[in-house]
């Protein structure tokens, strides 16, 4: 995931990523306030070769990035917008100033914990934030958590988590169903 401030110069990065490797560009477009972020996928020398180039086109204007070989297969789900399994204990969120934190955040979180990334909005009416629903047990969440915003704030990114131990039922079925407050569930 690489986002830029700049639309213009994102797509030349995006671009130049394409021709550079083999990737599959998963997801690419415009989000607040006036960015461009794209998702993209392959083996691990083929994005890195791509992650890298999109870094030297993109120059000053990336505004944030991830590269993560072998990315939990949770976090990669919820990334595409699938909708996991909610039953659990206790609820965590991470909201992330940028996308790529997020999924950098979710990705720490899981790989470190018992805890399942079961919804994950990407910058979509965020203002450019992300958002992480990640649920299992109390003891593993509150450590989920912590290792989410170790690894987020390695970069300086804004960050907010809150964990909601024994949830109430009603809350539990709404944000299952979606986290938008208006529409329907994606």
């Amino acid at each position: 995931m690489i986002e830029f401030s700049s639309i213009a110069r994102g797509t030349k990065a995006v671009d130049a990523l394409i021709k550079k490797a083999p990737v599959e560009v998963v997801r690419v477009g415009t989000l607040q306030p006036g960015k461009l972020a794209v998702l993209f996928c392959g083996d691990v020398a083929s994005v890195d070769a791509a992650h890298e180039e999109a870094i030297r086109v993109g120059a000053d204007t990336v505004a944030d990035e991830v590269m993560l070989p072998l990315v939990e297969a949770s976090v990669y789900r919820a990334a595409l917008g699938q909708r996991g399994d909610w039953a659990g204990d206790t609820l965590g969120v991470v909201e992330v100033s940028s996308l790529a934190g997020t999924i950098e955040a979710a990705d720490a979180a899981v790989k470190g914990a018992e805890v399942r990334v079961v919804s994950m909005r990407l910058g979509d009416e965020l203002g450019g934030k992300g958002l992480a629903h990640l649920v299992g047990e109390q003891h593993d969440v509150e450590a989920a958590l912590e290792l989410a915003q170790a690894r987020a704030q390695k970069r300086d990114r804004q960050l907010q988590v809150s964990i909601t131990p024994r949830h109430d039922g009603d809350l539990w079925s709404r944000l299952s169903a979606t986290t938008r407050f208006w529409g329907e569930a994606t």
